[in-house]
């Protein structure tokens, strides 16, 4: 499968940690240092920040300011993220099965008696009077 391929399709976790670590090498060099990475990963979540306030927020776009493109930043911000964890050594398939299972053990019943989460069809949550 050619990087390209790879990137057309759905992929697992494993997947996507093979994918970025071949483009990495074939095209990257190497990983940067990991401190760097996290630089970079705060870099891309500025630039979400900034469209998600002027897409999402009451913050508008300045004069001759090209809007980004949310599915790129999201894009961007996974790789690096991705990149963290190939190189920390990290499985993330098994690291989001955790934190889910993790989740639903801790927030299974939490969110649904919060009052400030009302469910989207206005019905009425036990608990919220």
């Amino acid at each position: 499968m050619s990087l390209i391929e790879g990137c057309s399709q759905s992929l697992t976790w494993t997947q996507a940690q093979e994918l970025v670590d071949q483009w990495i090498r074939n095209y990257g060099v190497r990983y940067f240092s990991e401190l760097t990475n996290l630089a970079q990963l705060m870099e891309e979540v500025g630039e979400l920040s900034r469209i998600m306030s002027r897409n999402f927020g009451d913050q508008s776009s300045k004069a001759g300011e090209q809007p980004g493109e949310l599915a790129d930043e999201l894009a961007d911000i996974l790789f690096v993220v991705i990149c963290i964890a190939n190189q920390t050594g990290v499985d993330l398939a098994e690291a989001f099965a955790k934190n889910m299972q993790k989740k639903t053990s801790r927030d299974s019943q939490r969110h649904l008696s919060n009052p400030k989460l009302q469910k989207l069809t206005g019905e009425h949550v036990e608990g919220t009077d």
